[in-house]
């Protein structure tokens, strides 16, 4: 079996190219060196390479159900495989020392992770949504939500969710209709039905923190009226709240990740049907929990006495007295939405690395097979007498070896050069910070979207290169396929990023978002027009970038927003081949004047990119400033 991500590529884009190890003169990082990095890489290769990857498979081929007793079952290894993740500590990977974490850098993280996404995509979604929802409530929750929730989070002993979406609104966070009811006692009563929740049910860990979007009143219509709830499936005492699992939703790919419809405040587990209790055992213990322990006391909780009450709380109150699950609120009402962006726009990034990974994966096995298959000869080669050589051999199978490298490679960059900007944001101040913060916020619908499109379709090349056997389960790269065809779905479509991207980030403060893109891709632009090796991909770049700028400006010359937006997603795809562009530059002014087949490899790549890929944007752009009126136009009857 082919490793699932190049280890070879990740420390050429790591030390080679973005220098991470500077990030060490950095206080937040002081206690790291190569050696920390390099040991973290290292374990995270071991694990998914012998836990994640043996059950990726096996979860594939047997998805979660819920049995008997009304728990979602899954197979052994995948909860056996977490389990060992969480007990090398990679979950803490990234969080503050002060809750227990390594505090690595985000980069470092993110490298880490890729791993586990390329070995086991389903078994990543537990640990990858954990890590979001804790770090949303570092940043916006209080001291006693931390200690009650964040802290066993980074432990593993809790798993995380965020819940959105609702059967009628899908992706369209203005129309949900679960509400949020105050209660004298500073809690919330939280009804209302999730769907498509990743991670919403399980056994996989004590508790699970569900973030909810819910309604409180006097907020008003619209997002503006969005509330942000921690509603566990487990009270801070033990008790089960009323969060109840409907049903498991079964997708063509991802299937060992328990996806679910979940209701909240339905009277299933009210106090008055704890229905999920054995009558003979206290009904206040969560699975694994001794019987006479209030399990999820905080470290350091007085046993006899609810210490994770909320604030104001009458702790001889029961706090289930009024219907509905119990919701905390986090930080202040109606803002929600804004504090839910923070775990939604580290969610995007990640969901591009996942898709990264599952393409490099489909990439590193078809590169495997072409190597090793044998079939037809050489087209000048008229012999049939002579023997059938490895396919790598075509020029037509190099073709599609070499779009998968230059897409997966590209991503990678691009996941990793965000990730960078993450810790530059959150370790500087002033104009550093707010550059970074800026860059970070125009790329990020480009770091979701373009590897969701573009990985997707290496996984395509890379069936194609298996020919016949491409299609069969013997193979892995079917369910790579599968697996990666939720990401242009998952955390917003195309469509919505073209808008966010075209509506909103390259015209945010004026133009300072794309001003800012267009510097920086200048800046590379300038050192690689000093090359001879470089000169021309420089000149190309530069076209493109200087239409991309043009056309913006036509497109909100317009006066009419819908027509701006109409052609929003082929705006998205050329921006986003323009910035993959852009880190193929980058990474071929790092392979200057060194030699090897690894070299050689990076610069075939990139010449492919540049002379195959880089010209479609030349026709989307001039699509988009013709401001074409097709899509409006058309008429729903005449489908």
């Amino acid at each position: 079996m082919a490793a699932p991500i190049s280890r070879r590529d990740l420390e050429f884009l790591l030390y080679e190219w973005l220098d991470v190890e500077k990030l060490t003169s950095r206080e937040r990082f002081r206690e790291h060196s190569r050696e920390t990095f390099d040991a973290v890489l290292e374990l995270s290769e071991d694990l998914a390479t012998k836990r994640f990857a043996p059950a990726n498979k096996l979860g594939d081929q047997n998805e979660p159900y819920v049995g008997d007793d009304g728990k979602v079952v899954l197979p052994a290894e995948i909860s056996s495989g977490i389990a060992e993740f969480v007990k090398a500590g990679l979950m803490a990977a990234s969080y503050d020392e002060s809750l227990g974490g390594m505090q690595l850098p985000t980069v470092i993280s993110r490298a880490s992770s890729a791993w586990f996404q390329a070995a086991n995509a389903a078994m990543s979604s537990y640990t990858f949504l954990t890590v979001g929802n804790a770090n949303l409530l570092a940043e916006y929750g209080t001291p006693e939500q931390l200690d009650t929730w964040v802290r066993p989070m980074v432990e593993g002993r809790f798993f995380g969710t965020m819940c959105l979406s609702e059967p009628q609104a899908g992706s369209s966070l203005a129309d949900i209709t679960t509400k949020a009811a105050p209660t004298p006692d500073g809690t919330y009563r939280i009804t209302g039905t999730k769907m498509w929740i990743s991670a919403g049910d399980h056994e996989l860990a004590e508790n699970i923190v569900h973030l909810v979007l819910a309604k409180a009143p006097g907020g008003g219509p619209g997002v503006k009226g969005i509330s942000l709830f921690i509603v566990p499936k487990y009270l801070a005492d033990g008790t089960r709240n009323d969060v109840a699992l409907v049903g498991l939703n079964h997708k063509m790919g991802n299937r060992a990740t328990t996806n679910t419809l979940l209701n909240f405040g339905d009277g299933t587990f009210s106090p008055a049907n704890e229905s999920d209790a054995d009558p003979d055992q206290p009904a206040r213990s969560a699975p694994g929990a001794d019987p006479h322990q209030p399990a999820r006391s905080a470290p350091g909780a007085d046993p006899h006495q609810p210490a994770r009450s909320a604030p104001g709380a009458d702790p001889h109150q029961p706090a289930r007295s009024a219907p509905g699950a119990v919701g905390y609120l986090v930080g202040e009402e109606h803002r929600g939405l804004s504090y839910m962006f923070h775990m939604m726009n580290e969610a995007r990034i990640g969901v591009g690395f996942l898709a990264t990974s599952l393409g490099y994966a489909g990439y590193l096995a078809s590169l495997e097979y072409a190597k090793v298959r044998t079939q037809g000869r050489p087209v000048d080669q008229k012999d049939p007498a002579s023997k059938p050589v490895p396919i790598i051999e075509h020029a037509d199978v190099k073709r599609m070896l070499l779009a998968q490298k230059s897409y997966v490679e590209g991503a990678l960059a691009l996941g990793l050069y965000c990730s960078k900007l993450v810790d530059e944001q959150s370790t500087s101040s002033g104009d550093e910070q707010a550059r970074a913060g800026l860059l970070l916020d125009v790329l990020t619908p480009i770091a979701k979207s373009w590897p969701s499109q573009w990985c997707l379709e290496a996984n395509s090349l890379a069936i194609q290169v298996h020919g016949g056997y491409g299609y069969t389960k013997e193979f892995d790269v079917e369910q790579y396929y599968r697996d990666n065809r939720l990401n242009p779905i998952h955390e917003g479509t195309h469509g919505i990023h073209g808008l966010d991207l075209l509506g909103r980030k390259v015209i945010m403060q004026d133009g300072a978002g794309l001003g800012l893109l267009a510097e920086t891709i200048g800046a590379t632009i300038d050192r690689a027009a000093a090359g001879e090796a470089t000169a021309e991909y420089a000149t190309d770049l530069r076209k493109a970038v200087d239409q991309l700028v043009t056309t913006t400006a036509q497109v909100w010359s317009a006066g009419d927003p819908a027509l701006s937006l109409a052609n929003a997603t082929a705006y998205l795809e050329a921006a986003g081949h323009i910035v993959v562009a852009w880190m193929w530059l980058e990474q071929l002014l790092a392979t200057a004047d060194r030699t090897g087949d690894f070299y050689d490899g990076k610069r075939a790549a990139a010449q492919y990119f540049f002379r195959y890929e880089l010209p479609k944007t030349a026709a989307q752009l001039s699509l988009v400033a013709a401001l074409d009126r097709t899509t409006l136009d058309t008429e729903p009857a005449w489908f």
